[in-house]
């Protein structure tokens, strides 16, 4: 067989569900893709999956067809279960015609779903603009939520299942010449297994641990919209559980890397450290470029793929294009970077976490800097939801000292990792100051302190406009404790009192004129 032959006709099938008298007289509109036909009519969408082979994805007979529908509905149902309505039939009656779920035996499977609105899709919602930070704290949540569900499966995954991937890949790249330059590939097949060989304990390791879970495994904008106002996970990787279940890292970097392919980086790094928040698996990012690159190479391999079955040339040609700009993208996030550390400190209500979220994306390779929140830490050492607050024994000295010991460690983790960290904390006790300090001094990276100061009346007005934050400072807490910074301050004062995006502009102001004097 050759890759995306046609096994069976599925012409007839097609003309039924292409036919107005089919929907009740509605005329459907057809969507079609390398793995299926989708014919939408009223407030019902159903697929049909082509019988077709690829390497990847074996749709030739009709009974694994079936189980394909079958799966597709039950996994969906995981997370769009309002969605998928079912599997249903297509027979031929005793005349010949066919027909939904008729008498005769059946003749071809359909996923039934119903119908949403197609410009709600979050890579339509990107192409015009319309997607906006809030969309995408509520969907690393969703993702968050969804992979503490999983099933786990330390039965698959780990660096035995990565080589794989790696290996194929890179076969079926070079399977390319007309896309690709053989020194590009033979580049990327250098990175990737230098990277693997370092990271295979680790991936191990996590697939013992249960991070190898049954995700989505094709978790890319295109397959996330809004339902109901929530970002909604659906179409997931139905056919081949060796590719579905996987680190849940790895998920995740498939929606990391379309972003950054989209040019929002931005939005990347916004996901990945609300899901880090929400999960504290700090200790899988050694292998987020890995991940990153993978994915990145699977996008490159599908599009060129794709443009060989183009009948257009344009088409063809600019399906090669897209897939030399993946294989770029892939290599360049495996090229090590020199990470360095920042440590923002300064009082509650200072802007400290709003300002880390705005200065992380331009920092260090793909997908940006790592945030280490004290206030999030706190939490997870405490067993505690993020929004729910904390008893106040949990900010007894011993709890706190434990606190910024755990923050120094996540950030010393992030280094090792080759990632750029920003430790978010008030750090008012010089000892605490001094010991992020060291943690950039031990690793051998540059380090740069930043402590924002702001009038109390301002902070007083910040705190009481939180809503579903991790901090538990309030109003009556900066009352009673006005100023708490001791000793002598040797980090760069910023002026938190103007609007987060002058505070951001200021402190990368400071870390250029620092970068040009080192």
């Amino acid at each position: 067989m050759k890759p995306g032959e046609i096994m069976q006709d599925q012409g007839p099938v097609a003309a039924f569900l292409a036919d107005p008298a089919t929907h009740g007289g509605i005329a459907p509109e057809r969507i079609d893709t390398h793995a299926a036909m989708v014919f939408l009519a009223g407030d019902r969408a159903y697929k049909l999956k082509r019988a077709v082979w690829f390497p990847f994805l074996d749709f030739s007979t009709l009974e694994k067809r079936h189980a394909a529908c079958d799966a597709e509905v039950r996994l969906n149902r995981r997370t769009a279960p309002e969605l998928y309505l079912g599997c249903r039939a297509v027979t031929r009656l005793g005349d010949g015609s066919l027909a939904l779920d008729g008498a005769g035996e059946p003749v071809e499977w359909l996923v039934v779903m119903r119908r949403f609105d197609q410009d709600l899709l979050f890579d339509r919602m990107a192409e015009r603009g319309a997607l906006e930070p809030r969309h995408m704290v509520e969907l690393a949540d969703e993702i968050a939520a969804f992979h503490a569900g999983a099933e786990r499966r330390p039965d698959l995954g780990g660096s035995a299942a990565l080589r794989w991937i790696i290996e194929d890949d890179v076969a079926e790249l070079a399977a390319l010449p007309e896309a690709f330059g053989t020194a590009g590939i033979e580049t990327l097949r250098h990175l990737s297994e230098e990277s693997l060989g370092r990271q295979a304990p680790l991936l191990d390791a996590r697939r013992e641990a249960g991070f190898v879970r049954h995700c989505h495994g094709d978790l890319h904008l295109r397959n996330i919209f809004l339902w109901e106002g929530r970002p909604t996970l659906f179409d997931c990787l139905e056919f081949d559980e060796s590719l579905a279940c996987t680190d849940v890292l790895y998920d995740l970097a498939f929606l990391l890397m379309d972003l950054e392919h989209r040019g929002r980086r931005d939005f990347a790094n916004l996901i990945l450290n609300r899901y880090l928040q929400r999960t504290g698996d700090y200790d899988g990012l050694p292998a987020i470029s890995l991940f990153l690159s993978c994915r990145a190479a699977i996008r490159a391999k599908v599009e060129a793929s794709g443009a060989t079955y183009q009948r257009d040339p344009t088409n063809a040609e600019g399906m090669r294009a897209m897939a030399r700009e993946y294989l770029k993208l892939a290599t360049e996030f495996l090229i090590p970077h020199s990470p360095r550390l920042l440590a923002i400190g300064g009082e509650s209500g200072s802007g400290k976490s709003t300002v880390a979220g705005l200065v992380a994306p331009g920092l260090g390779n793909a997908p940006g800097a790592m945030i280490v929140r004290s206030d999030v830490t706190r939490k997870h050492l405490a067993g505690c939801p993020l929004e729910d607050p904390l008893a106040q024994e949990a900010y007894r000295r011993e709890m706190t000292e434990r606190t910024y010991a755990e923050v120094a460690r996540r950030a010393k983790a992030g280094l090792e990792a080759g990632l750029t960290v920003i430790a978010d904390a008030v750090y008012a006790d010089p000892a605490e100051r001094d010991a992020i300090e060291a943690v950039a001094r031990d690793a051998g990276v540059p380090f740069h302190g930043f402590w924002l100061h702001a009038p109390l009346d301002l902070r007083i007005a910040r705190v009481a406009g939180r809503r579903s934050d991790a901090s538990d400072a309030t109003q009556e807490f900066l009352m009673r404790h006005p100023r708490r910074e001791r000793g002598r301050m040797t980090w760069s004062r910023i002026d938190a009192s103007g609007s987060p995006g002058s505070v951001a502009d200021s402190m990368r102001t400071v870390l250029d004129v620092a970068a040009t004097a080192a």
